[in-house]
């Protein structure tokens, strides 16, 4: 995960080094503080996608880390994962209920608590994607739901109302399998009396108005369509 982000706050030394090196090799770009001043100060400069925090700190403790971090404008959307000693549920409860994303209790297993990382951060990227979700870009083809418009490179793409609704189901979740009555349900209304093989025509309609780009809608032959996720991208 190139261009991502997290800060290790962690004052066992021997924990923090094995969570850097880790982190390292899986790509992050990975910062440390040994204790509570340090992280704060390290958030507000490099704005980290993802703070792993212990709890446990010299100065101040992971769990007043923590709420400052949420109550600042600048840093109130990072992710936060909290590792403690302490596995009683009231100090989870303590932690989710000042802003912690996830809790950790050590000791920990590394893979798990970098699958546990990742998930943080898909959860990140998708709430992003949330955000902005009114224009979806994939290679050349463009889907802006608030102005209703849809184009392949520079040119607009005239769609039925049909087909928009059904270009734009597929390319907000590439590589998903989305079968004929799901698409039916999507681009033609839930309650519509219609056979399944007529998505199949609106999507011979839609690929030859995307020309050379029909191939981004691809067939899963006996279930349905997707969207190829091959170089997707929001914007």
């Amino acid at each position: 995960m190139p261009n991502i982000k997290v800060l290790v706050v962690e004052d066992d030394l021997s924990v923090a080094e094995v969570l850097v090196y880790n982190l390292k090799k899986e790509g992050f770009e990975v910062s440390r503080a040994l204790d509570g001043r340090d992280a704060l100060n390290q958030a507000r400069l490099k704005l980290p996608d993802l703070v792993i925090l212990d709890v446990m700190l010299p100065s101040l403790n992971g769990l007043e880390v923590c709420r400052t971090l949420r109550a600042g404008e600048d840093t109130k959307n990072i992710s936060i994962l909290m590792l403690t000693a302490k596995s009683e549920d009231s100090d989870q409860i303590a932690g989710f209920s000042i802003g912690a994303d996830d809790y950790v209790c050590k000791p920990f297993s590394v893979a798990v608590l970098l699958q546990r990382v990742k998930a943080l951060l898909r959860r990140r990227e998708q709430a992003a994607v949330v955000k902005n979700q009114d224009v979806v870009t994939y290679k050349s083809v463009s889907v802006d739901r608030r102005r209703y418009k849809a184009t392949v490179g520079e040119e607009p793409l005239d769609l039925t109302r049909s087909e928009f609704r059904l270009l734009d189901t597929l390319i907000r979740q590439p590589g998903r399998v989305f079968d004929r009555a799901e698409l039916i349900d999507a681009a033609l209304g839930e309650d519509t009396m219609v056979l399944e093989r007529t998505i199949d025509v609106h999507i011979r309609a839609l690929r030859k108005k995307l020309g050379p780009y029909a191939d981004v809608i691809e067939t899963v032959r006996g279930v349905g369509y997707r969207f190829s996720e091959a170089m997707h991208e929001e914007v």
